[in-house]
């Protein structure tokens, strides 16, 4: 066997089925993108409009099989109505990448039930809701793939961390969770942990040079991270090379973590 004949055996997601929220920009682009490059049929679910048209026709432009779906995700009956739109296009997923969230950060002071709210309903409930769509139809047909991207905020507190943090952190029990109830059944849970990516979810730091530059000094790597920097991970976790990888954290994030 040539080594591309092996690789492809390890990696390839080849009539593989996957939605990926928030995969209109920053990493849920990025991980949408790997994904259909390496054979997955893709939806991408976000608010964009264009911003999904844009991604899906430079995606079927490379010759990769993908779709859009708009909607918003804060609101449970929304939810609903948008899985199983999802689901229409190319058939039940066999890969689950919950990647879209909010990143509301006023101080705890001022936290209000508003941004409480939301926040739990992006980050938190949409995944679980996808998840209880989603998961036991992969147990049953013995494969799948959950990945929720988290945070640094899961693990520690800072810069105002307030309900964001406690989403991200009750996301990444939630992939323990599901990982405990679908893995025997051949489904792998998980969640990637990002350190300072360059995203518009970050714009307000990094509009910032000297807060760039202070955060790229705490990696081991010496810079701030891309999304492009989750394409292997997320090709990797949701191929069958990653059966025996399920319930962790994994942390895309340049050493930050641990500097």
């Amino acid at each position: 066997m040539s080594s591309t004949g092996y690789l492809s055996d390890l990696f390839s997601l080849e009539n593989r089925v996957a939605i990926v929220t928030g995969g209109s920009s920053g990493i849920g682009r990025a991980i949408a993108r790997s994904l259909a490059l390496a054979g997955a049929r893709v939806v991408i679910v976000a608010r964009d409009k264009a911003k999904l048209a844009k991604t899906v026709h430079e995606l079927t432009e490379r010759g990769a099989r993908a779709a859009w779906i708009s909607g918003d995700l804060s609101a449970r009956s929304d939810v609903h109505t948008v899985a199983q739109a999802a689901a229409n296009v190319f058939g039940e997923p066999d890969i689950l990448v919950n990647s879209a969230g909010v990143n509301l950060r006023p101080a705890m002071n001022d936290l209000d039930d508003q941004v409480w709210n939301t926040t739990m309903s992006v980050n938190l409930e949409a995944p679980y809701l996808l998840g209880q769509r989603f998961g036991p139809g992969m147990a049953d047909r013995g494969f799948g793939r959950i990945m929720h991207v988290s945070s640094q905020q899961a693990h520690r507190a800072f810069v105002q961390s307030g309900a964001y943090g406690v989403s991200k952190g009750a996301l990444e029990s939630l992939a323990r969770s599901q990982a405990e109830a679908w893995s025997p059944f051949g489904v792998t849970c998980n969640t990637l942990v990002p350190g300072f990516v360059m995203t518009p979810l970050n714009e307000r730091l990094s509009a910032d040079p000297e807060k760039v530059a202070a955060l790229a000094s705490r990696t081991l790597v010496g810079r701030n991270s891309v999304p492009e920097d989750f394409a292997g991970v997320a090709v990797f976790l949701a191929s069958g090379a990653a059966g025996y990888v399920t319930g962790q954290s994994v942390f895309i994030d340049g050493g930050f973590s641990v500097h």
